[in-house]
């Protein structure tokens, strides 16, 4: 195998960093006086967060492995608890076995790149909270020869650091506070509440997961829609929000909003009133229709509708195809993502909100959700 020059790189700027004094706060503490968050502080909070998240992400890498970044983090006065420690040491177990079934599916990543920018640390005695915003990008490596070249996302994590008896900070918990499905490397979400079906409606029916799928081709542009339109409106505001529509990430969720503007930005036309079930489907800026922003109301709008086909496997997407996911198989769909790039061996790339993510791979999310139930569009 070739070796991880990136990753080793990355590593080892986090632990230089985290060598450096950090946390000018244990003569105070030690004193009994509370702990205030200063710039050295919250930096060091930074680094210590930054050292886990880079752990999962060179996990990832089909080479080599690094030291792990979170084994400098003594030197620099912050280390995890010992209950994180082997919760840490889990997580990477299942990164790797990610890997493996990644490998299994044809995908790997050569190279990676992991920074961490604290937005907000508060702390109350002897406990810290901080929130921090994680920017990944993973390389492709080209195993098929098509695969585009970096995939990336933005999540948002929230750390808790708790003070020691001499002054000194150690990571004690470390979890996503995005909703959708979690980054590549993050264990899958918790379980959601399951959602009664009208019985008006049309409901979808779970697609194959299966690779090589049969050939399922569309015309991208010059027919009803220009799916080419969708595709590079999701691309566009990927991370950057259109400030022209309302965000949903802290009303249950961005991704099915961010999905029906891509839609619309190709040509799919509102429908503001009707007699049926969820049959409407608007923004306004007074208001949208349930299914604009819900995962399953826009599953039985459009497929009632006949605004979309179902595709009988995943891997016939194409650009402007919709993929859902039920995460736990319990009846309700759980996630929205439009597929925004198609490799010529056949794989979707798609791109979402919750957590924001630029052209994962349908392998990837197969290989993290190996249980789930998945349901494709053709739009």
């Amino acid at each position: 195998m070739k070796s991880r020059t990136l990753s080793r790189r990355l590593v080892a700027v986090t632990v230089a960093a985290l060598a450096t004094p950090a946390l000018p706060v244990s003569a105070a503490h030690a004193a009994g006086t509370a702990p205030q968050v200063t710039r050295a502080t919250t930096d060091a909070f930074g680094r210590a967060t930054q050292a886990v998240l880079a752990d999962r992400t060179a996990a990832l890498l089909d080479q080599d492995q690094p030291a792990r970044a979170t084994s400098g983090l003594a030197a620099g006065g912050v280390r995890l608890t010992s209950a994180l420690s082997q919760a840490e040491n889990t997580a990477v177990s299942s990164i790797d076995a990610t890997r493996t079934r990644l490998a299994a599916l044809g995908e790997a990543y050569s190279a990676a790149d992991t920074k961490v920018h604290v937005d907000r640390a508060r702390i109350r005695g002897t406990r810290a909270v901080v929130d921090v915003t994680e920017t990944t990008k993973l390389t492709y490596a080209k195993v098929r020869g098509d695969e585009p070249g970096t995939t990336g996302f933005t999540a948002h994590h929230r750390a808790t650091f708790t003070a020691r008896p001499d002054g000194s900070w150690q990571l004690a918990a470390l979890r996503s506070t995005d909703t959708g499905p979690r980054e590549i490397k993050a264990p899958v979400p918790a379980a959601s509440s399951a959602v009664i079906r009208p019985t008006a409606i049309i409901d979808a029916p779970k697609s194959a997961t299966t690779y090589p799928a049969p050939a399922n081709p569309k015309k991208l542009t010059g027919g009803t829609y220009d799916y080419a339109a969708m595709a590079a409106y999701t691309e566009k505001y990927w991370k950057d929000y259109n400030t022209a529509y309302r965000s949903f990430n802290s009303a249950g969720g961005d991704c099915t909003n961010y999905l029906s503007q891509g839609l619309k930005a190709g040509g799919w036309g509102q429908v503001t009133s009707s007699d049926e079930d969820y049959g409407t489907w608007y923004y306004a800026a007074g208001g949208q229709s349930d299914s604009w922003v819900g995962v399953n109301e826009w599953s039985w709008f459009t497929q009632t509708a006949k605004r979309t086909t179902a595709l009988a496997n995943v891997y016939q997407m194409d650009v402007g195809d919709v993929l859902q996911v039920d995460f736990d198989k319990d009846g309700a769909k759980d996630h929205s993502m439009m597929t925004t790039y198609r490799s010529s061996s056949g794989v979707p790339y798609v791109t979402y909100h919750d957590a924001d993510t630029y052209r994962r791979s349908l392998s990837s999310l197969i290989a993290a959700y190996p249980n789930a139930a998945y349901y494709a569009y053709r739009t």
